[in-house]
């Protein structure tokens, strides 16, 4: 996967089970005060944007996610440390807390359309190659 320590760091993910670019502008986010952010006090996510919080090792409780100050509904997507989709919900804001139902290491948070195009066992790739 494509991302450093940096979590500034804009890449692309596509589902590679589907052979379909899925978001062109996604942010890594590898540190811990960044990942305790995340979505907070945005107003909205484009289309084209996401946000990858990457994990060190796959656990339910190192990827449950919070949507306190998160004022629009995202699709939460966890994957484990292959890039395999484990899991897959509609995330509401203002909701304490989602926990994947099985261990994931990493997640995508992205539009609600998202889980549309995502499905469980799926595999997604991540990087600057698969920029459209």
């Amino acid at each position: 996967m494509a991302c450093g320590k940096r979590s500034e760091q804009t890449v692309a993910v596509r589902n590679e089970t589907e052979g379909k670019l899925l978001l062109s502008k996604v942010r890594c986010c590898a540190s811990f005060f960044c990942q305790l952010r995340g979505l907070m006090f945005r107003r909205h996510l484009g289309d084209s944007e996401g946000l990858w919080l990457i994990g060190r090792r796959e656990s339910r409780v190192m990827t449950a996610i919070h949507m306190f100050f998160v004022f629009f509904p995202i699709a939460a997507i966890w994957l484990d440390r292959n890039g395999r989709v484990v899991d897959a919900r509609l995330a509401h804001p203002f909701r304490p807390i989602y926990v994947p139902r099985v261990p994931a290491r990493d997640v995508l948070e992205g539009p609600p359309g998202l889980l549309e195009q995502v499905h469980t066992g799926d595999i997604l790739l991540f990087g600057v190659e698969h920029a459209a």
